[in-house]
């Protein structure tokens, strides 16, 4: 499954997508704001961004990480921060390419541990990272404090 760094010529067509995601979780439509972000990310290069497209060009689904440093660790990870298949792509093994590619990719740049995080009703992203060895913690609580 073709799975290919997202590059600022893919922001128009990759930021509707990125809006759907952020819809999925609650967030007002803004795909304007979608692109800009993308453009942001991609003109910095402060994230990897990972897309697959379908036959007819149209991205069905991404991978975000953002490289991270771990003092306990001494080392680099990475926060796997956004995945997301649009509907219509679901249940073909993207989100599995796309979950592989990022381990390649993290594993390429020396990075020995990926972390994420998914709502606690999300089972079917659940289900997939438990599928491909993902273990849930245990050891630590995880906060946010949102700064208004």
């Amino acid at each position: 499954m073709p799975i290919r760094h997202a590059r600022l010529a893919d922001v128009e067509a990759l930021g509707a997508l990125l809006d759907d995601y952020r819809v999925f979780y609650g967030q007002a439509s803004d795909p304007d704001a979608a692109r800009r972000f993308l453009a942001r990310r991609l003109g910095l290069g402060d994230s990897h961004l990972l897309m697959h497209c379908g036959d007819d060009g149209a991205p069905q689904g991404f991978v975000q990480l953002y490289p991270l440093f771990s003092t306990v660790r001494l080392a680099p990870l990475w926060r796997l921060n956004d995945l997301f298949v649009a509907p219509r792509a679901r249940h073909r093994g993207v989100g599995r390419a796309l979950m592989h590619a990022a381990r390649d990719l993290a594993l390429a740049h020396g990075v020995r541990q990926l972390t994420l995080a998914t709502r606690t009703d999300n089972h079917a992203a659940q289900a997939l990272y438990d599928a491909l060895g993902w273990q849930r913690d245990r050891d630590f609580y995880h906060y946010a404090l949102t700064l208004d």
